[in-house]
């Protein structure tokens, strides 16, 4: 039985954030302000258009020789640090089609190997946890065969793609150009929707550059507010200063992290700026972000000195526990609730407010670090390993755990606080057997997820999740050691008894006035009461 249990990976300490992003809304433009903003980013978007065609055209061969000659011929309708800003980004834009493309291609696989092996078994096999069963009818074996063969074509073709190093890559997103078919669906017009794709392909951002003036010098904000762009050539007739710069009317002003941004454009370190327009609203914003050095993580030892939090991440809440650093749980579970349902902005606000309350309560607790696994349901996702059971599809499919992972850890590197992640094996299950049911009292119901963040808890203090080792025999009880894993061999009073609840002597009177009774003689020497004084007889034989 042990050999079926998979091998648990090490817990770690989660690397922090290495980069940091604020917005401001750009207020009281005066129509001219935007017919500029409108005009550069029709402009750049054209050119960045234009240079991810060749970029994809180029696929594999491309080159440092190839990305030179792109930027020296967008050079010429614009500048040398706006051809810059555009040839990365529509670097970063192929490299993540590649993986994405990588992706479903490992994802089709996964897909035909299930098919294969539930079509290699005898109709009505059953299942068990880590592999599907058969199918149920020979109609349902011939749809799947045709599935698999559908799957194959699709893989092949995919596989042939990226060997040829050609992806397909869709400036504004594909799923707002599908939108354009189903407009009575996304109760969208014509014109919002051209309204929402032109604006998706604009391009109005710069690189920042360390050692300019206020760390960026294509746009730039002062210590006041001021914003300015360095329009490009064709458009250097719009500009309202000098040097072909066009100062907009708005101001911005970061509250968040505001001090940080303006330590770094008076040392003139490199910010990055954006500006985009949201097409729903009707409003302009600027986005602000720059890069951090790494910054070295606590040694695992450390985050596990003053106890720990375990989290169960589930599909509706947060089931956390405190422990201490011997992971022994303290005081009652604590839930975190939220709500997945409605727009993306919604769920975003919902797991940003749980994780608030989260890590609120674990600066109060005093604790180092949280314990939270390590999930990724990419391979359980696949529609042919759970095809009959579509709710817990929808599930797994709507935790939003990459998310949730990349929240938690930038918010709490703000506090302070270290994220340690743990294998999510046998979490719940385990949990549930040794810890669900010794910990529910009248007054605290506990739960299979409550359970789990105890196991979650003490995976990441590095104990095992039972509560108790199996005591050893009575007659190795000196050799074999003591049985409980609560606390170290050097944790003071690990061996000692429980202090006594009242100071009475042994059969005297309780605190509530009523006699006890006392326990009865044994029969025999093996349960011998301690009092009396047992002698073994002597097994030499008297005359």
């Amino acid at each position: 039985m042990v050999g079926d249990f998979r091998e648990l990976a090490a817990s770690f300490v989660v690397p922090g954030p290495c980069g940091v992003a604020v917005r401001d809304r750009l207020k009281h433009l005066t129509p001219q302000d935007e017919r500029v903003l409108r005009a550069v980013g029709e402009h750049q978007g054209a050119l960045a258009s234009r240079d991810l065609k060749a970029r994809c055209a180029d696929g594999l061969e491309h080159g440092a020789d190839t990305w030179a000659a792109r930027k020296r011929d967008l050079t010429k309708e614009s500048s040398s640090r706006i051809a810059g800003a555009i040839t990365k980004a529509t670097h970063d834009q192929w490299a993540l089609a590649r993986r994405c493309q990588a992706a479903h291609i490992q994802k089709l696989a996964a897909g035909i190997k299930t098919l294969r092996h539930r079509l290699s078994l005898p109709l009505g096999t059953p299942g068990t946890k880590r592999a599907a069963g058969g199918y149920r009818s020979k109609n349902e074996w011939f749809r799947k065969s045709r599935r698999l063969a559908a799957l194959e074509d699709r893989h092949a073709a995919a596989v042939r793609d990226w060997q040829a190093g050609r992806v397909r890559v869709v400036r504004g997103g594909k799923r707002l150009l599908n939108t354009r078919h189903h407009l009575t669906q996304a109760q969208l017009a014509e014109d919002q929707w051209r309204q929402r794709w032109e604006t998706g392909r604009w391009f109005i951002a710069a690189d920042g550059e360390s050692g300019k003036r206020f760390g960026n010098e294509t746009i730039r904000v002062t210590p006041d507010g001021e914003v300015s762009i360095k329009l490009p050539a064709p458009l250097a007739h719009l500009a309202n200063a000098r040097h072909g710069r066009y100062i907009l009317a708005s101001t911005v002003a970061f509250a968040h992290r505001g001090a940080e941004w303006a330590d770094r454009i008076a040392a003139n370190r490199a910010v990055a700026y954006r500006i985009h327009l949201h097409a729903d609203r009707g409003r302009w914003y600027l986005t602000a972000s720059w890069q951090r050095p790494v910054v070295q993580t606590i040694p695992l030892e450390t985050a596990r000195a003053r106890g720990m939090i375990g989290v169960d991440t589930n599909a509706d809440h947060f089931a956390a526990y405190l422990l201490d650093r011997h992971g022994n749980p303290i005081g009652d579970p604590h839930r975190f609730p939220y709500d997945l349902s409605g727009t993306a902005g919604h769920r975003d606000a919902q797991i940003r407010h749980a994780l608030t309350r989260l890590i609120n309560w674990a600066g109060r607790a005093g604790v180092a670090a949280i314990g939270i696994e390590d999930l990724d349901f990419t391979p359980e996702k696949t529609r042919e390993k759970h095809g009959g059971r579509k709710r817990f599809r929808q599930l797994i499919s709507g935790m939003p755990t990459g998310k949730v992972k990349a929240r938690l850890v930038s918010m709490a590197a703000e506090q302070g606080l270290a994220i340690v992640a743990v294998d999510p094996a046998y979490t719940s299950m385990w949990g549930a057997q040794h810890w669900q049911k010794p910990l529910t009292t009248p007054h605290r119901p506990m739960s299979r997820h409550d359970a789990a963040g105890i196991a979650i808890g003490r995976r990441a203090l590095g104990h095992p999740i039972r509560r108790r080792t199996t005591p050893p025999p009575h007659d190795q009880s000196d050799r074999a050691g003591h049985r409980t894993v609560q606390a170290g061999p050097g944790a003071r009073g690990r061996e000692g008894t429980r202090p006594p609840t009242t100071d009475r002597p042994p059969g005297g009177p309780s605190p509530s006035g009523k006699r006890k009774r006392e326990p009865s003689a044994s029969k025999t020497a093996r349960d011998a009461p301690s009092t009396q004084q047992w002698v073994q007889d002597s097994l030499t034989p008297t005359g």
